[in-house]
This record gives structure tokens, sequence and C-alpha cells, in this order.
């Protein structure tokens, strides 16, 4: 715990989020959970994030400007990243549940109501996962 009463955490949640009012909030909530948060606006800034931390999890939104969700992970995978996923977005199709399925990933529907998306993180975040 640190001097707030709240819980130290030195994992990092990394959230991508083409909507800066949904960045914010999630930087806010995560924020008063004790974690650290690091914020992109799309995948191109993401990738270009020079050193991702060793423990941590991925917050994706999948409607990015630049590019899904699920294709930013393929891409953090082939250059080893191996933190936990978790795909955010709204009313997801089919192909998208099935390929996020495929993936390991969990989908949280958007909107982001009740503690949804903070327990998909706690779980991501306790549990092992395989290496990239």
């Amino acid at each position: 715990m640190n001097m707030d009463g709240l819980p130290r955490h030195k994992s990092v949640v990394y959230v991508v989020d083409d909507d800066s009012a949904v960045r914010d909030s999630l930087k806010f909530s995560l924020e008063l959970e004790g974690y650290r948060v690091v914020t992109c606006a799309g995948g191109a800034e993401m990738l270009a994030v020079p050193a991702l931390a060793a423990e941590g999890c991925l917050v994706l939104d999948y409607h990015l400007h630049d590019m899904n969700g699920l294709d930013l992970l393929e891409i953090l995978r082939t250059r080893h990243v191996a933190l936990p996923a978790i795909l955010v977005t709204s009313h997801p199709q089919v192909a998208v549940r099935r390929r996020a399925e495929a993936k390991g990933v969990p989908i949280v529907e958007k909107p982001l109501l009740g503690n949804a998306l903070m327990d998909c993180i706690q779980r991501a975040m306790t549990t092992p996962q395989p290496a990239a």
C-alpha cells in the first residue's frame, strides 16, 4: 500500500483507444485502483512505445483509426510481447469473437458498465501467460 492507502502495482496497463474520453476515463479509473497507466490513441502510437513493461496488461479497442485491436496484438506478438490482452468493443461480430477466442483474448463489451473490465484486468494480471 502507498501513503494514500491505495495498492501499489508495478504492473502497467496499456490502454489503446482512439476516443480520448474513453482513454481519459480508463486512465483515471485504473490509477484510482493503483495501476500505472500508459495511454495510446492508436496502433501506430502503441507500436512506437520504446519498451513495454515486463508485467502488465493490454486493453485494446477493436475499432482503432489506423488498425483493429486484434491486428495490433498480432504485431505485438511478433515482437515477442507476451502481455495478456483484453479486447474492448461494441457489438462484436461472430468473426471477431472467434478470432479473439482463438488468441485467448477476452472481450469486454462497451459501454463499460460495472466492474467487468476491472475484473478482467485483475484476472489477466494473475493468470500465468504463455511465452509470445
